[in-house]
């Protein structure tokens, strides 16, 4: 599987999912766009991209999603560094959340929103633009959640963000298909990302045990999944929703076997 001649932007890009996806990216033969709110963090990346032997491969972008007119330039920013846009890895969000009844309604819903939704939509609407533009096709690849299909403790905004992440995929798949672009929503479970790093070992070890293996998903874990799927060879996967959660959904909790 090669990503050779590709050119992705990776939002989110400067840590946890994203900053092992334009890792991996890079070492598959793309270049790549670093974008993310905290543009020193992007250029560390940029600068390991230097360090691990792949000189101009990447460049780091500072990027609001929140902001349409900063996507735009986002994505203009990485057709004047490559030349083309064929992949854009909407990834960028934040968790929080409190019980709905105590919700304060711009912290509980108005950020997370405008960041988990409206910042997928925006990437969603000026990379295809510019893919349709180019006439070359391209894959959208969005970060949904497990909590976009299910309820789940303190995530009442959360959840409704993710859950239109899969709406928006599904339709873009549907949409933009007579242009050759593709679009898939992946949906992480318990990751061992800077979010979930930041709880206690107690809870963390919670949140392990909901997953199959009893481990937390390692970024690794997820960035080669997203490989694949910007690469030629799984051209067939489109409008769906790829779950990367290590069996999160199949199962409640593992209980002691009843003796009998």
């Amino acid at each position: 599987m090669t990503l050779d001649g590709k050119v992705a932007i990776i939002t989110g890009g400067a840590s946890g999912i994203g900053r092992a996806t334009a890792l991996t990216f890079v070492r598959k033969g793309a270049k790549v766009l670093v974008a993310d709110i905290d543009l020193a963090k992007g250029e560390e990346v940029v600068a390991e991209v230097e360090k691990a032997g792949y000189p101009g491969a990447a460049v780091a972008c500072a990027v609001n999603v929140a902001e349409f007119t900063e996507v735009e330039a986002m994505v203009a920013r990485a057709v004047e560094a490559f030349g083309a846009v064929h992949v854009i890895f909407n990834n960028a969000g934040i968790a929080g959340g409190a019980p709905l009844l105590e919700h304060d309604i711009e912290k509980d819903y108005h950020r997370l929103i405008r960041i988990d939704q409206d910042g997928v939509y925006y990437g969603i609407l000026a990379a295809g633009r510019q893919m349709a533009k180019q006439g070359t096709g391209g894959v959208i690849i969005s970060t949904s959640s497990v909590y976009g299909q299910q309820a789940a403790e303190l995530s009442f905004t959360y959840s409704a963000a993710k859950a239109a992440v899969i709406s928006f995929t599904r339709s873009a798949a549907y949409e933009l298909a007579e242009h050759g672009i593709r679009a898939v929503a992946i949906t992480p479970g318990r990751v061992a990302t800077p979010i979930i790093n930041q709880f206690s070992e107690e809870l963390r070890a919670t949140f392990a045990a909901e997953q199959m293996r009893g481990v937390l998903t390692d970024p690794q874990e997820i960035a080669d999944v997203v490989a694949f799927l910007a690469s030629d060879e799984s051209r067939v996967i489109n409008g769906t929703v790829v779950n990367v959660e290590d069996g999160y959904s199949a199962f409640k909790q593992r209980l002691d076997l009843p003796v009998f």
